[in-house]
């Protein structure tokens, strides 16, 4: 996962005006952490965005908060919202202008900033300073006064410094699935650890908050959707391991709630945006 993206269907990323630049992290950081953008969008009515599962962990630390509503509820998200690993689609209808960076963390990264297994956050948010206290809003003034990556490499740096992790049968698992990009059965995971396929299951999903399963198929479709607009969609099932074009609009809706072509009209040639990227 050399690079990242927020993924969302193109006709959400193309209609805001937005400066965005991104950044990536001081090489000692390079394993957990992902990579940084910042970003300044502009538009202040109300508009729906519709977030894919990613294999990754976001931050937002907020300097311009908008109002975050999960759509269809009373819901608000927190301000600078940390969005653990999901396995369905996030909408969310923004109102206001929104000025603040993005951090990107592996699940592992993940586990070692906030000290804590990744099921507390499986298919929720929580506010950065719940789960970082009084140093995470320290973080967030000192960063909205000067928006410099070099004060995150330090922060986080810091706190990374001997971490916490999973057990390295779940780390070893997590990297098989990485390095396969999610194409990788789950017994041979379980021979490689040691473990029984149930065993396995259990503590990765206590570890990361889903099993090593699901989160394959979050990362096989982050691939298939990092080759729209280069390849067809036949084509680009049949490179990523789909049994056939059925499996892969399924597996697509399922998890981005759209369909293919509505993620990315016109591909190849017209490719699926993305809110942010590091390249």
């Amino acid at each position: 996962m050399a690079d990242w993206t927020l993924v969302l269907p193109r006709r959400d990323a193309v209609r805001v005006p937005a400066e965005r630049r991104p950044g990536r992290p001081h090489p000692r950081l390079a394993g957990p952490v992902l990579g940084y953008v910042f970003h300044d969008f502009h538009r202040t009515d109300a508009l729906p965005w519709r977030f894919t599962p990613l294999g990754l962990v976001t931050v937002t630390l907020d300097f311009t908060a908008p109002v975050r509503r999960v759509a269809g509820t009373a819901h608000d998200l927190p301000v600078s919202p940390v969005l653990g690993l999901r396995d369905r689609p996030l909408e969310v209808v923004q109102s206001g202008p929104s000025r603040g960076i993005a951090v990107a963390l592996t699940p592992p990264g993940a586990y070692a900033l906030f000290g804590m297994p990744l099921r507390e956050l499986a298919n929720t948010t929580a506010g950065f300073a719940d789960l970082l206290g009084r140093e995470a809003e320290l973080l967030t003034e000192r960063l909205g006064e000067h928006p410099d990556f070099r004060v995150l490499d330090a922060f986080l740096g810091a706190r990374l410094r001997d971490p916490p992790a999973p057990p390295r049968p779940v780390l070893g698992a997590w990297q098989r699935v990485l390095a396969t990009r999610g194409r990788v059965r789950i017994e041979d995971l379980a021979d490689e650890a040691g473990w029984t396929r149930r065993h396995l299951t259990t503590r990765f999903r206590t570890a990361f908050g889903f099993g090593p399963k699901t989160l394959a198929r979050v990362v096989r479709l982050q691939h298939a959707t990092s080759l729209a607009g280069r390849l067809p969609w036949p084509e680009i099932a049949h490179r990523c391991g789909y049994a056939d074009q059925s499996h892969f609009n399924r597996d697509f809706r399922a998890l981005t709630g759209c369909t293919p072509t509505e993620y990315a009209p016109g591909n190849p040639g017209d490719s699926g945006a993305t809110a942010a990227s590091t390249g």
